[in-house]
């Protein structure tokens, strides 16, 4: 027999891999019970592929499964993504022709599909009887009828193109739902595990989130598994009996006219089974259970209830919820319902309509058949814009979710009065979390005589919570709060944006008045005044959200002004630096209104602003702010002030990210000297610009100088503060980044590693401060020799600066900078050079050409094309490094002599010894004198010294100089040591230059 012929009869008996699109399961259901018939082994699949994900990967692995792959071929198969059919098409043609003989097809629709999946030759079962549909499918696969009956199906799915016996009430199926897929299976996978008698599931969730397309969803996926299906509204008692009456002459039952006598034969044949033991009833809309609870059916079938109430769950009903889309489901509806809309569109839109289902569908309809721009129709939303005249209703719910919102709002205010009142509290906080703890515990006097009572009653207050989340407009999940700062409930509301802007919208002005000024009263009760105390930080985190949304960064009221600022300091320590930006930018545009000229709280916003801009990088920006305020203040208060040196501290800041070391330095002793003669020299102030100074020294080259002072600050530190607190955790991690650069690396390791196990412990391992301690602690164990563990924190610590701070911050790009360097030597080139690139053209943007850090990244980049190869090109950025390096920081700079010590190693290349042996005895020379003759550079210098003798053909001097070296490198690294083990074996040494924090 040819092998071809033996592969296919192998494959026709192997088992067989039911690809499907979710929409599509009755057929999948159908053609797997007609192929077990037949003795074939089925898996079925749902296929599905997110938006970022390779069609060509998806369709690859189906054949990882053995045996057959079936397609069932539908125009939703080819929306999951949603990809065109050019997509689709260049897929197919790469995967289905090499592998032909794994795949089959059958077409279930009469839709075009993508040309190319004709190469599939797909059995066409769209308009068929089942007996047909069977004998086709079967000789797709190359198999036989068998004797028994065709399309008999006994026991089985019914085939998809028949109704049940019994079909009423019904929704049309939407032709643009979108997802689900997980829920939908939930809810099957519960029905079909419920106990005998006990299949009853509810459906609930918030108006508008889309329980009545799940169920109608369900019921047409579904079908084919029930012979009877009937649909009901259930939002009146009356009308519920009356609809579940009609069933009876749809069941043959013979009956008197009175619909309640038809009510119970009804209620008795569904209890019994009979005539139709798999029937499903749906209950839609059943918002009233204590109504209607005794009407639910009770037998071998199924019952499925939509409802806003929870309260199902008491009355014998498993519960499942149904949140708002997913951001991939969302994006995908709207591009369905509005094709206009690109892929960042529709997220916007989804973002700014929370993704909720019934929004979604109704904006975007109005925005498909509008030529407003998309981005200004969205930021009408974000405002609370009147745009429901405008939105595209479908016919199945002719209201808007306004509309659906009102009724609710009127339907809670007749039940509970007080459970609107809560409302309106709580939309004086941001969407989101609404930790009620913020409300229950502060004593808050001058409050609106209905709040007072809802406030101080437990028992009112809890019947208010219950109620709204009882009716799904408030969700309430508990949250783990340490023990010792657990005082009462700590329950958080979350609410959804819509339900936010409705009842906000329809507040008169008097009573958003009262109500926004509760909630800045709560904010500021709420306010520990120790933003600088890591303990207290998840207390900021509560409040920081909220700031906008009650008007407290509006108010003219001091306590609350004094909260602002908190948070601020707060958000600048915590890294929060963009939120932070956002919060300063806002009072800065509003506070010259509020406060008078000149007033300390507009200087106090000065600082925090330009703090914030200094973290994220915009030097410029900040500089300008802080030289503005410095001026203004000192020629107002003179020289002896407070406000004055904190002024002068933040214009050091700038000065220092700007390289103008001297100058910083200047004003940090002039600030020091006031410190010292108002406040002490031990207050925490003075302290701070201590750390400044040594900071600086160590720009300035001066490490041995940074060294001494930041000890001192540290000790200090430990003893008036704690060993935990931040600000010295700080001034340690400070001492040993200076103790590295003074080459002490294993005692700077020794003090990095507990530093940073503490950093984890009290600040997090996402904090800002936390990330510049791992660094430092990287680069002591890549500097002490510990290769892989260097390697191992470094890419981690990459990945997390980018995710927490982003590409640009100026702590990402330092990372950056250290991994492309060991990259280059130890890891991939092509890495090292795009994370170099990276870093330098940022470099050049942020600080110009001109900066020692864009030298200093040149010079590294230079030593990145000479290991590529590209001698020439590394020889021009390596020598234009040290010429700007140079008259940056001068020529005794530690960084120039490491430039320097590049450029002799590329005049080497270049062909010029003597240039070389040149620049290496003026270099190791300079070094002696700067960093004393033990340092690792100043032995560096001394053994690219040598080299360049030895290539002058005078060897007795290179041999005595590189002994010289050796001896002292052996003493001080240890013999071991990679420097030692490379000058050793004569290893032209290099240099790579680090950014420091400024």
């Amino acid at each position: 027999m040819p092998a071809g012929r033996s592969t296919a009869a192998a494959l026709a008996r192997g088992p067989v891999t039911i690809s499907f699109a979710g929409y599509n399961r009755a057929w999948a259901s159908w053609i797997a019970s007609r192929l077990e018939k037949h003795g074939v082994q089925v898996v079925l699949q749902r296929f599905d592929i997110t938006p970022e994900a390779s069609i060509e990967e998806a369709l690859g692995d189906l054949l990882l499964a053995e045996g057959r792959v079936l397609i069932i071929l539908s125009e939703w198969y080819f929306r999951l993504g949603p990809r065109t059919h050019d997509e689709w098409n260049t897929a197919l043609r790469r995967v289905v022709p090499p592998h032909n003989e794994r795949f089959a097809a059958v077409s279930v629709t009469p839709a075009a599909l993508p040309s190319a999946a004709a190469a599939l030759s797909a059995a066409d079962l769209w308009g068929l009887g089942a007996s047909e549909a069977e004998r086709r499918l079967l000789t797709r696969l190359g198999m036989s009828p068998s004797r028994s009956t065709p399309g008999d199906t006994a026991g089985g799915p019914r085939f998809p193109l028949e109704q049940p016996a019994v079909y009423g009430g019904v929704p049309r199926r939407n032709t643009r739902f979108t997802g689900r897929e997980e829920l939908l299976g939930e809810l099957h996978t519960t029905f079909q595990q419920a106990a005998p008698g006990a299949a009853v599931v509810t459906l609930y969730g918030l108006s508008g989130v889309g329980k009545t397309h799940i169920a109608t969803e369900y019921v047409h996926r579904f079908q084919t598994e029930y012979d009877a299906v009937w649909w009901v509204r259930a939002s009146e008692r009356g009308t519920l009996r009356e609809k579940l009456a009609g069933l009876a002459p749809a069941l043959g039952l013979v009956t008197g006219r009175e619909y309640g006598e038809r009510l119970r034969a009804v209620r008795d044949a569904l209890r019994r089974g009979e005539p139709y033991g798999r029937w499903l009833v749906v209950l839609d809309g059943a918002d009233q259970p204590e109504d209607v609870y005794d009407l639910v059916p009770a037998g071998p079938g199924h019952v499925l209830i939509t409802s806003q109430n929870r309260e199902w769950g008491e009355h014998n009903s498993s519960l499942i919820e149904v949140p708002v889309y997913d951001r991939v489901e969302s994006v995908a509806f709207v591009r369905r319902r509005a094709p206009r809309l690109g892929e960042a569109e529709a997220d916007r839109l989804a973002d700014a309509l929370g993704d909720l289902a019934l929004a979604l569908d109704q904006n975007a309809g109005a925005l498909n058949d509008s030529t407003t721009p998309v981005d200004e129709y969205i930021e009408l939303l974000r405002r609370g814009a009147d745009v429901e005249p405008g939105l595209k209703v479908a016919a199945d719910f002719q209201m808007t979710y306004y509309t659906a919102f009102s009724i609710l709002l009127n339907r809670l205010r007749e039940d509970k009065p007080e459970t609107v009142d809560l409302l309106r509290l709580c939309v004086f906080f941001a969407p989101g979390p609404i930790p009620v703890r913020l409300l229950r515990e502060m004593q808050i006097r001058d409050v609106p005589e209905k709040l007072a009572g809802l406030l101080g009653d437990s028992v009112l207050w809890n019947n208010a919570i219950d109620k709204l989340a009882q009716w799904s407009v408030i969700q309430v999940d508990p949250q783990e709060t340490a023990a010792e700062e657990t005082v009462g409930t700590n329950e958080v509301v979350q609410m959804h944006r819509l339900v936010h802007q409705a009842v906000r919208a329809e507040m008169p002005q008097d009573e958003q008045s009262d109500y926004s000024r509760v909630v800045r009263k709560i904010l500021a009760a709420a306010d520990p005044a120790r933003p600088a105390d890591t303990r207290l930080w998840p207390r900021y985190a509560e409040i920081v959200p909220h700031l906008e949304a009650s008007g407290a960064l509006t108010s003219t009221n001091p306590e609350i002004q004094v909260m602002v600022l908190n948070c601020l300091r707060y958000l600048y320590l915590s890294g929060e630096y963009r939120t932070g930006l956002q919060i300063a930018e806002i009072a800065a545009d509003q506070w010259p209104r509020l406060l008078p000229a000149g007033h300390p709280k507009l200087w106090d916003l000065v600082h925090h602003q330009t703090n914030l801009l200094r973290a994220t990088g915009d030097i410029r920006a900040s500089e300008a702010i802080d030289r503005a305020a410095y001026d203004r203040l000192c020629g107002d208060r003179g020289d002896r002030d407070l406000l004055v040196l904190r002024a002068a501290g933040n214009l050091s800041a700038d000065l220092r990210s700007l390289a103008r070391y001297d100058e910083a330095l200047r004003l940090l002793e002039f600030a020091r000297d006031g410190y010292r003669e108002l406040v002490g020299v031990r207050d925490s102030r003075t302290l701070s610009v201590q750390k400044n100074i040594a900071l600086t020294y160590r720009l300035l080259g001066r490490y041995d100088q940074a060294m001494r002072l930041d000890q001192e600050t540290m000790e200090a530190r430990r003893e008036l503060l704690r060993d935990r607190h931040n600000w010295t955790l700080s001034s340690e991690n400070s001492f040993a980044h200076d103790l590295r650069l003074l080459g002490r690396y294993e005692q700077a390791t020794s003090v990095q590693e507990r530093n940073c196990e503490v950093h984890r412990t009290v600040l997090g391992a996402d904090n800002p401060q936390t990330l510049r301690a791992e660094h430092n602690l990287s680069q002591c164990y890549y500097r002490g020799g510990d290769r892989h563990r260097a390697a191992s924190l470094m890419a981690g610590l990459l990945e997390r600066c980018e995710r927490v701070l982003g590409d640009t911050d100026p702590l990402t790009l330092r990372v950056k900078a250290s991994y492309s360097a060991f990259e280059r030597e130890h890891g991939d080139l092509d890495r090292a050079r795009e994370l170099g690139e990276a870093v330098l053209r940022e470099y050049r943007i942020q600080l110009g050409e001109r900066h020692p850090y864009t030298a200093g990244i040149l010079g590294n980049h230079g030593l990145i094309l000479r290991a590529a190869g590209e001698r020439q090109q590394s020889q021009l950025e390596i020598e234009s490094a040290l010429v700007t390096m140079t008259a940056a920081v001068g020529e005794d700079h530690p960084w120039t002599l490491g430039c320097a010590l590049n450029a002799t190693a590329a005049r080497n290349f270049a062909g010029d010894p003597e240039g070389a042996a040149e620049l290496s005895r003026i270099t190791a020379d300079r070094a002696t004198a700067t960093l004393g003759k033990e340092h690792p550079l100043t032995l560096s210098c001394r053994i690219a010294l040598a080299t360049d003798l030895r290539n002058l053909r005078r060897r007795p001097e290179a041999d005595k100089v590189e002994e010289e070296a050796l001896a002292i490198l052996s003493g001080t690294l240890g013999p071991q040591h990679p420097h030692t083990v490379a000058a050793r074996s004569r290893t032209r040494p290099y240099w790579d230059f680090e950014p420091f924090s400024s």
